[in-house]
């Protein structure tokens, strides 16, 4: 059974432009993100809506976003493990087709540990 709770964590989000690609500003994209983890749901499904609205908005010839999130309904269940964190990520375009930009952009995320 599925756990629809608020989503709280860290969005890291990879737009690889062309001469077409609507540039929008960072405030837009941190709206945007805010919206769509306001919604109680699946984190898997929310990383991937988060990508259907920045690829639908932006038209980029690469995407990639990268959660890493804490779900509240485990600290409602009396769980206290404070790295219940899950990481969930979507690569679309040349994030998916070339491994070098896709390694790059992963390199940029601080690890954990």
């Amino acid at each position: 059974s599925h756990h629809f709770c608020p989503i709280l964590g860290k969005i890291w989000i990879g737009v690889l432009p062309n001469e077409h690609t609507n540039v929008i500003g960072l405030s837009k994209y941190a709206r945007l993100a805010e919206w769509v983890m306001g919604r109680p749901q699946i984190q898997e499904e929310a990383v991937v809506q988060l990508a259907d609205l920045i690829q639908r908005k932006t038209q980029p010839d690469g995407l990639a976003i990268v959660m890493e999130a804490s779900h509240f309904c485990m600290s409602w269940r009396g769980v206290k493990d404070m790295d219940s964190k899950m990481i969930n990520s979507v690569m679309r375009g040349s994030f998916l087709k070339d491994a070098n930009l896709r390694r790059e952009f992963l390199s940029l995320i601080p690890q954990k540990g």
